[in-house]
């Protein structure tokens, strides 16, 4: 099974590619989408698009988990990963792959065993179970990478 992991956002979209064989993971591929601060929004949301099915199409994945939205203090950063996150869903549903999705804390509980880890346990979590020779980096690919162990150990396929 191919995992595309996702943590969306309009700046920065973290994407992490893995393969699980058994209970084994292997990073596929990793990095981050980053869009241009002063580009329009409807470009910056079509810029992710392509480049989700990009990936899509590179890799083909069973399946696309991305981090359920949670509502956080800040009004504009909630509303700018929600509207990533709906090019993110457009895109997997034009490509037929079914979404997974996790709250951070879901992720942060899978990787680390414990719901509210900070981001750099979480990375070096990533890292030591996906068996890499460095950090993970940007911490948005981290995080992707995150998205997918956690959905890749969880998913069940309905039959």
């Amino acid at each position: 099974m191919i995992v595309l992991g996702i943590d969306p956002g309009t700046a920065a979209t973290g994407f992490g590619v893995l393969e699980r064989c058994g209970s084994q993971l292997r990073a596929i591929d990793y990095g981050c989408i980053e869009t241009p601060a002063g580009m329009a929004l409807s470009e910056r949301l079509l810029l992710i698009h392509d480049a989700i099915g990009t990936l899509i199409d590179l890799h083909r994945p069973t399946l696309v988990a991305v981090e359920r939205l949670f509502f956080n203090k800040n009004v504009q950063t909630a509303f700018s990963v929600g509207q990533a996150r709906g090019a993110v869903l457009l895109t997997a549903a034009e490509h037929g792959i079914p979404v997974s999705e996790s709250t951070p804390s879901e992720v942060k509980l899978a990787v680390t065993g414990y719901g509210k880890a900070p981001k750099a346990q979480v990375q070096r979590m990533v890292q030591a179970l996906l068996g890499l020779g460095e950090l993970p980096r940007p911490d948005d690919a981290a995080d992707a990478l995150a998205i997918a162990i956690c959905t890749a150990h969880s998913y069940r396929p309905v039959a």
